[in-house]
């Protein structure tokens, strides 16, 4: 299809027959991208289970029958199940809530079929049918253009690049359907001036959007570091105690098949059955905060790959920019004025210098003014346009409704801020011609006549073009002879406007004009530079992104030249190297291992293609980055996919984009990614707590189990009360301490290295200490019971006492790494006091509520006792906090 020679034949003006379209559609398909195929939603839940932590679960619940514990085996089951429904009730939200936001890329078109123009449905369309395209048109696939009338179109889906592309008839022959070419208009993108009839020359998953969407099978998903690292912690766990506790037997005279399922039963223990779901439960609640943060997570465990992100990689166009051309300088009569209020917003103003001005008291702005209203086809709805509810709505987003050309529009808005614009106009102008833009003139010109019948010429264009045709400036003392010196200003302030990335246009009028053309003998009106502004929310984003040593990064389709002005404006420019960037021409030269060397120094890339950006992506990650991308346009797709976390926005990304992210932004504000970030980092530390929590206890368990066997006492705890110790601390505590809040300082801490261990920090020392410590002190209360001369069931009752209360007071240490529990926030999470509280409770239930201590086999202790008991729990919170109020006091000293 992409090989083949299209010639062109302008007698094509009425297209195909319904009989040849019908035959074509066969052999073509129909006009849609290849859908990913939509998981059932038993595959969704049935997809839970391939986590490594829950394949440990699975093999513990068969061993646990094997061993015919099976109220152990159907404990797990229970919090297996749990974990799955929770995690395929988000994906499964997710999916749903996608489905509500795509929308079909182009759902109709005007197609000539049977001699005559009807809107057909766009998936019908065929290679060979003639389409009618005209302003405001999302083009419905690749075809090359046979007719055109002032064409413009807004190819930014696909290149990235802001400022629309002028369209050109096809002269000759067209090889194929590949981007760049001024006679070939491409699928998603907008008609924003002009009209035009095209053959379409690729459908389907041929046109450019489609093969971009194929490329995405090419990127790689990987899981994320937590899954990684945890689920091979704890396979390397349930190893190292099987063989500790069997070794040990063996050499103890016991028999081997006994000690290795010994080994094998108290693995099970040591196993935190709760972790899975309190890990889920987690990245759940902080999945539901997002989302009212306009975030939709769509895998749950992208939301903690988040918090070790230190690359992000943005389109510059809509991303970082408002994605609205927007005038910011204008010079006439040898002023040059600021123009204030970024994008449409209503709110603007208008500065000479340090002094405000009147811009109706300037007749040389008036005039400017004027010229770029009536030459203009674009529109904007302002107040007076508008009845009183609907200015209500408008006044409340602070911004004017446009429609047409993003040129255009800047210009009405900026005339606008002046106060000058259409309605006040029209009493004093009406238009009467209009010499569209053409690229052989540069120029548009529109005629429109005076109230006294004079017929005024108004042009706009390149500056080159418009002031070879002037001989005469506006200035206050009105029309003087244009002078050298003047035309030296002018082109120098277009140097200063081009050389700050502005797009500068020329405006020009002629009294007493002959409609039939413009000779000469023009007035020149002044210079507009206009530019696509960073949004201020982004720039704080940005700021704080640098602040939390995230580097961000800006991929475009658009001049380097403009990519490096918004980086300054936008605050990327601090991480530039030479305050350069870097083409895709450029990029091209250099090998992979060339620009992975160069990677760390470059911030900004421009006029990239699809192939660039993925490679972008693979060189951060190949220097240990994890890299998150954010994106609308098919262009990003493939990289969007390949990073670590794709995100994708949601207003105007594409359907291609939405699929492969991880994340969509609701809000297509780039300010919710930093929440996000936030949002990550936190639940991270949030997981570090109650990992801690978990793997102290459940070591105290293995420790006060092991030594007790190795040591010649009693079981210390039977199975149904090794079980209620599990349920009772393993549950509601662990996921009360996964919502705690973020850290004030959680944003001041630079992104975790991937090969950086989950327990850095000295984190697994104090598991393993406190949970040594856990296990001495229940095996101490026990000893000392039994030594008391009490029952065994009273023992072990103590002892149970003792091992719940150490746990739960260990939940309050875990709340922070460096407070003790003396000194850590009690109030800001309620949730895990009464957590405490409710696990307490139980305990208290199965010793003095008979049906419940007959279970468990428990024994009512007396007041004396649980003061005893309870005491074993508290020495280690206690000499802790001593520790680190005499260690904390030594290094103030």
């Amino acid at each position: 299809m992409l090989n083949k020679e299209y010639n062109i034949d302008k007698n094509i003006q009425y297209g195909l027959s319904s009989e040849q379209a019908s035959e074509r559609l066969k052999q073509f398909g129909e006009n849609v991208l290849a859908e990913k195929k939509k998981n059932k939603p038993i595959v969704i839940f049935l997809g839970q289970f391939r986590d490594v932590m829950t394949l440990i679960l699975l093999v513990s619940t068969v061993i646990s029958v094997f061993l015919e514990e099976y109220t152990d085996a159907v404990t797990i089951i229970l919090i297996v199940l749990l974990n799955a429904i929770l995690g395929f009730v988000q994906e499964y939200k997710a999916e749903k809530t996608l489905e509500a936001l795509t929308a079909l890329t182009s759902p109709t078109a005007k197609c000539y079929r049977d001699k005559k123009l009807s809107v057909i449905p766009a998936k019908e369309l065929v290679p060979d049918d003639v389409i009618f395209l005209e302003a405001g048109d999302k083009v419905p696939a690749d075809a090359v253009l046979i007719s055109a009338s002032g064409l413009f179109a807004d190819e930014s889906v696909l290149t990235g690049e802001s400022v629309p592309v002028e369209k050109c008839v096809c002269k000759g022959e067209i090889l194929n359907n590949a981007t760049g070419q001024a006679e070939v208009v491409y699928s998603g993108s907008i008609i924003t001036r002009g009209n035009g009839i095209a053959k379409v020359i690729a459908t389907g998953m041929n046109t450019q959007t489609g093969m971009i969407s194929g490329m995405l099978s090419e990127a790689v998903e990987s899981q994320t570091p937590l899954q990684i690292r945890l689920g091979k912690l704890l396979a390397l766990i349930c190893i190292i105690i099987c063989f500790i506790v069997a070794v040990t037997g063996i050499f103890k005279g016991e028999e081997i098949f006994t000690m290795l399922l010994t080994g094998i039963s108290i693995a099970i223990a040591a196993i935190p059955e709760g972790l899975p779901a309190a890990v889920t439960i987690a990245l759940a609640l902080a999945v539901s905060r997002m989302m009212k943060q306009k975030a939709l997570v769509k895998r749950l465990h992208s939301v903690e790959t988040l918090g070790c992100v230190s690359v992000i990689c943005s389109d510059k166009t809509g991303t970082i920019t408002e994605n609205k051309m927007t005038v910011t300088k204008i010079y006439t009569n040898s002023n040059i004025y600021d123009i204030f209020g970024k994008g449409y917003k209503i709110a603007g103003e208008i500065k000479l210098g340090r002094k405000s001005i009147n811009p109706k008291s300037e007749k040389t702005l008036e005039e400017f003014f004027a010229c770029s209203v009536i030459c203009n086809n674009g529109e904007i709805r302002t107040e007076n346009d508008i009845s009183t509810r609907e200015r209500g709505k408008i006044s409340s987003d602070g911004e004017w409704h446009t429609e047409g050309d993003p040129t255009e529009t800047a210009l009405l808005v900026a005339a606008a801020k002046g106060g000058i614009t259409k309605e006040k106009l029209s009493s004093k102008y009406r238009r009467v011609k209009e010499i569209p833009f053409e690229s052989e003139t540069r120029i548009m010109t529109v005629f429109a006549k005076l109230p006294t019948n004079e017929t005024i010429a108004f042009t706009k264009g390149a500056l080159d073009a418009v002031l070879q045709k002037c001989s005469h400036i506006l200035t206050d003392g009105g029309e003087i002879p244009l002078t050298k010196k003047q035309k030296d200003e002018i082109l120098s302030v277009n140097d200063d406007f081009s050389n700050s990335a502005l797009r500068v246009l020329a405006f020009a009028k002629k009294r007493s004009a002959n409609v039939a053309e413009i000779d000469g003998g023009m007035v020149f009106l002044g210079l507009a530079g206009m530019i696509d502004p960073p949004r201020e929310e982004a720039k704080k984003a940005i700021r704080l992104c640098k602040k939390a040593g995230i580097k961000t990064v800006m991929i475009t389709g658009d001049h380097p030249k403009t990519a490096l002005a918004i980086a300054k404006q936008a605050g990327i420019a601090g991480f530039i190297e030479k305050n350069e960037a870097i083409t895709g021409v450029e990029l091209a030269k250099l090998s992979d291992d060339e620009l992975s060397a160069r990677i760390e120094n470059i911030s900004v890339f421009a006029r990239v293609s699809p192939a660039d950006k993925l490679r972008i992506v693979r060189a951060f990650r190949s220097k240990g980055h994890i890299v998150a991308m954010t994106g609308d346009g098919v262009n990003d797709a493939p990289a969007v996919k390949e990073a670590d976390i794709g995100i994708s926005m949601g207003k105007t990304g594409t359907d291609v984009t939405k699929e492969a992210a991880d994340i969509i932004l609701l809000d297509d504000n780039f300010a919710i990614i930093v929440g996000a970030v936030k949002n990550g980092r936190a639940i991270y530390m949030n997981i570090r707590k109650f990992v801690r929590y978990l793997l102290s206890c459940n070591i105290g368990e293995v420790i006060t189990m092991f030594f007790g066997i190795i040591g010649g006492l009693p079981l210390v705890l039977i199975p149904t009360q090794i079980l209620l110790v599990n349920l009772v601390t393993d549950g509601l505590p662990a996921i009360a301490l996964g919502i705690e809040p973020a850290e004030d300082n959680v944003m001041e801490h630079k992104p975790r290295a991937k090969e950086e261990s989950f327990f850095s920090g000295g984190l697994m020392g104090k598991i393993f200490f406190r949970g040594i410590m856990i296990g001495i002190c229940t095996l101490g209360c026990f000893s000392f019971f039994l030594h008391a001369g009490v029952t065994l069931e009273e023992a072990r009752t103590a002892s149970l006492f003792t091992l719940v209360m150490s746990q739960l007071l260990h939940v309050f240490e875990c709340k922070s790494e460096e407070k003790n529990i003396f000194t850590v926030n009690f109030k800001n999470n309620p949730k895990l006091i009464l957590a405490v509280l409710f696990s307490a409770a139980i305990i208290f239930a199965s010793m003095y509520f008979p049906p419940l201590a007959g279970v468990f086999s428990n024994a009512p202790l007396t007041l004396k006792e649980l003061a005893i008991a309870f005491g074993f729990s508290a020495v280690m919170p206690l000499a802790g906090a001593i520790f680190g109020m005499i260690t904390h006091s030594g290094k103030k000293e």
